[in-house]
């Protein structure tokens, strides 16, 4: 019987000692250091970077040669909301300060890649300059909000971003820390009160939340540590259940680490939304594991207590009534790629961008399209929980003026798109994620391209179909609630996964352990093949492999059971 770990974890006490994230932060950033040491490269995570090196480059350095040192900086958009203003200063810092791209990740953020830890500062403080934080964009505090980014006015939407918003403020760190050191705030030397919220230590990891909708379920809600399902009378929000327990990072050779849906606590009055997930995160911080990072998620505290005992423990606390949770429809997704009516008459336009990276490439200059129409045509900016941009506040001429740019400048528009790329995300694991052990945004174009082919092959290439990869088992681009996700194991080795779907309520199984990249696709063929030929109707491929093998009912956790290749029958 394993025992279980007792104490505090490294990070755990770098925390408590780092006096309210400060550390010794602001003195290496004033030194001649490349890069940070120590405690520091964690406490940096509060702030909004990680501190990174170019894996690609360590091949033949010698052991005497320095790391190829560079950060990443997350900036935290509730809801992904960008006014054109604030899009054209951040596209100028991708040149300034970053390696010339803007990424948009999974939680409706922006990243900026290669930035030197000299440029750090001047980066950090130019986006504050814009309106936009990096503060609480990463580390052991709520991360991100998601929301629904569809712009538009009717109640149930402006509930979601408005939500999203008062989220992101209340549970915002209020160390001084972040302005004394990048943005030139006065130090005082005084004991700092101790976080209203947080405490010294913060919370025991990563608490990611979002806000939704039932009739779209673009924020992949039931994978989050909490989130809010808006309960609509008709198109008035009346409150929301809130669904607890989410997370898909898991660990390989940890068999007790699992990717697990959210469950519903119960139902809550709008007006109590957010202190509903302060409490949750309160829950969270005074009892979630602070031994073992591994366990240190809101799900293990779920698995341990149960859903009743959590329950009880939050009706302790809440003010307010926590009612059984409401009958709402079963969730529905939208990309919002493409034209959409506002309700004012004019339209928001939605653009793809493979995994999220907006560069400027060979036949296809997406980011000189994007900066020039966003110069030209002045609309709002949002990002998706798809890595994807919506332009907001079009008028006709203004829609007619930007496909004609997307044509011109080769940029597909989506119908063009074939289903599964149209659906498909990465993260970017190598060269400068830390954590990666494979390839994934780099890999994941070609590899969309043989399915795409096989699909267009079989009759099905415009069934909707996510396919997802990763480049290390923690899930980063949510890839266990995929139709198919490829994890990957090691340096051109994946595990993958089948039958999740677009509706982000059902996780996958584990199809095929240890496969090499040029043998995805053909471990992949039979099943594709028997999809094509015994679906039923439009069914798509998750529904279909659920069906065949009675695998799984919805909101359940992955095991780690490897089923069996499926065969194509006689």
């Amino acid at each position: 019987m394993t025992t279980k770990p007792t104490g505090e974890s490294k990070v755990e006490k770098a925390k408590r000692a780092s006096h309210q994230l400060r550390g010794t932060v602001a003195e290496t950033l004033a030194g001649p250091a490349t890069h940070f040491g120590g405690d520091d490269a964690t406490l940096l995570k509060f702030h909004g970077t990680y501190q990174q090196d170019d894996r690609d480059r360590r091949k033949g350095r010698g052991d005497d040669e320095e790391k190829a040192w560079s950060f990443m900086i997350r900036i935290a958009l509730p809801a992904g909301e960008l006014t054109a203003d604030q899009y054209l200063a951040l596209d100028d810092l991708a040149t300034t300060h970053a390696d010339g791209s803007l990424r948009v990740t999974t939680r409706q953020g922006f990243q900026f890649h290669g930035v030197l830890k000299g440029d750090l500062k001047s980066a950090i403080a130019t986006m504050n300059a814009s309106l936009v934080t990096t503060l609480a964009a990463c580390g052991d505090v709520q991360r991100n909000v998601m929301g629904c980014p569809a712009p538009l006015a009717d109640p149930a939407h402006r509930a979601v971003r408005r939500t999203a918003r008062a989220l992101a403020e209340a549970l915002r760190p209020a160390t001084r820390a972040y302005h004394e050191i990048w943005l030139d705030g006065e130090r005082v030397d005084t004991p700092e009160v101790e976080e209203p919220f947080y405490g010294t230590q913060y919370l025991p990891r990563k608490f990611k939340s979002a806000v939704g909708l039932p009739e779209d379920n673009c924020v992949d809600i039931y994978a989050q540590d909490v989130g809010l399902l808006a309960v609509l009378d008709g198109t008035t929000v009346r409150g929301f259940n809130v669904l607890v327990g989410g997370g898909l990072g898991m660990t390989y050779g940890k068999g007790d680490t699992i990717a697990r849906l959210a469950e519903p606590l119960g139902f809550v009055r709008e007006g109590d939304g957010v202190e509903a997930v302060r409490i949750v995160g309160a829950i969270f911080r005074d009892h979630g594991n602070r031994a073992d990072r591994r366990h240190a998620r809101l799900k293990y505290l779920l698995q341990e207590w149960g859903i009743e005992r959590f329950r009880e423990e939050f009706r302790r606390r809440a003010p307010f009534p926590l009612e059984a949770a409401a009958v709402v429809p079963a969730p529905v997704f939208h990309d919002h790629l493409g034209a959409h009516r506002m309700d004012d008459g004019r339209w928001f336009y939605g653009i793809f961008i493979q995994s999220g990276r907006i560069r400027d490439t060979t036949g296809a200059p997406l980011r000189t399209l994007l900066r020039e129409v966003v110069e030209s045509l002045r609309p709002g900016v949002v990002l998706t929980g798809q890595q994807n941009l919506l332009l907001t506040g079009l008028d006709d001429a203004g829609v007619a003026e930007l496909e004609r740019r997307l044509k011109a400048h080769g940029v597909a528009r989506a119908e063009e798109l074939s289903a599964s790329r149209r659906f498909s995300m990465a993260c970017p694991a190598l060269p400068t994620c830390g954590l990666a052990v494979a390839e994934s945004e780099r890999l994941l174009p070609s590899v969309v391209g043989e399915v795409e082919a096989e699909l267009a092959g079989l009759g099905v290439g415009q069934i909707p179909i996510t396919i997802r990869m990763t480049g290390c088992p923690n899930g980063c681009a949510r890839p266990y609630t995929a139709d198919i996700a490829f994890v990957g194991r090691s340096l051109g080795l994946y595990q993958i996964y089948v039958g999740g779907g677009l509706q982000g309520d059902r996780v996958a199984d584990l199809y095929q352990a240890d496969v090499r990249t040029e043998e995805l696709l053909p471990t992949l063929r039979p099943l594709l093949a028997r999809w094509a030929a015994e679906r039923v109707g439009e069914e798509p491929l998750g529904d279909f492999y659920q069906r065949i093998t009675g695998s799984r009912s919805p909101r359940q956790m992955i095991t780690g059971r490897e089923l069996p290749v499926l065969v194509p029958t006689s």
